[in-house]
């Protein structure tokens, strides 16, 4: 795998893995793209294989550079499989609105999706897994960090941490309206795209909260929360 530079973008080379050759002016392999993708998104879903049965985990991440990190308890029964250098895919989803054509056969989705493929490798070095472990929270709830407690010496110990290298990845992209059959464009059918977005609630504080704390302005100012006051 090799990245290549053109003054202001950095692209990835695509493997046999990665090329899309479903629709391929869908594609994308700017990291760019592809961080933005999953700095924005909040699932992941892992796929592996164990002794000819295939698992698909939804789990959180967090993404430092050109790494992307998982953890949970070193008793998982993922994180102690994929910690064996087995094979990795990690897909990557955000759901941008439902596309509505006049036809059956023509209606879609628009989305941005990334999938990524490689071997997982565990974090040993305490720094690095505490910046992982930054990443995670951070990604969740930007600027949550600096205000909570950190984890201890012993919370440390008991999470693993596992770090994934964005080498070999794609994007693939879907924007725009349906695109229907140049006959059916006279048809009485409205068409269209319906947008779609996660839109977040109100806060609702903890029973035990002390009393006379508010609710942050990080988490006000959440960027969903920027999305719901943009679209409204």
């Amino acid at each position: 795998m090799t990245t290549s530079n053109n003054q202001t973008k950095q692209q990835l080379t695509p493997t046999q893995r990665t090329q899309i050759k479903r629709v391929p002016k869908r594609a994308n392999y700017e990291t760019q793209t592809i961080y933005s993708i999953l700095d924005e998104a909040l699932i992941s879903h892992i796929g592996f294989t164990v002794n000819n049965q295939p698992y698909v985990i939804p789990t959180t991440y967090g993404r430092v550079e050109d790494k992307l990190y998982i953890h949970g308890s070193p008793a998982s029964r993922m994180l102690r499989t994929l910690n064996q250098g087995i094979e990795v895919c990690v897909t990557v989803t955000l759901l941008d609105g439902l596309v509505l054509a006049r036809s059956a056969f023509h209606h879609s989705m628009n989305y941005r999706s990334v999938v990524i493929f490689g071997t997982a490798t565990l974090v040993n070095d305490t720094e690095e897994k505490m910046e992982a472990l930054r990443a995670f929270t951070e990604h969740i709830i930007p600027k949550r960090w600096q205000e909570i407690r950190q984890p201890s010496k012993q919370e440390l110990q008991g999470t693993m941490v596992l770090s994934l290298p964005l080498t070999e990845a794609s994007a693939k992209v879907r924007t725009g309206n349906p695109v229907d059959d140049e006959t059916d464009y006279d048809l009485p059918v409205w068409a269209g795209v319906l947008p779609l977005q996660i839109v977040p609630g109100k806060a609702i504080a903890d029973d035990r909260l002390i009393e006379g704390i508010e609710i942050p302005d990080y988490l006000q100012n959440h960027p969903l929360n920027q999305l719901k006051t943009t679209s409204s």
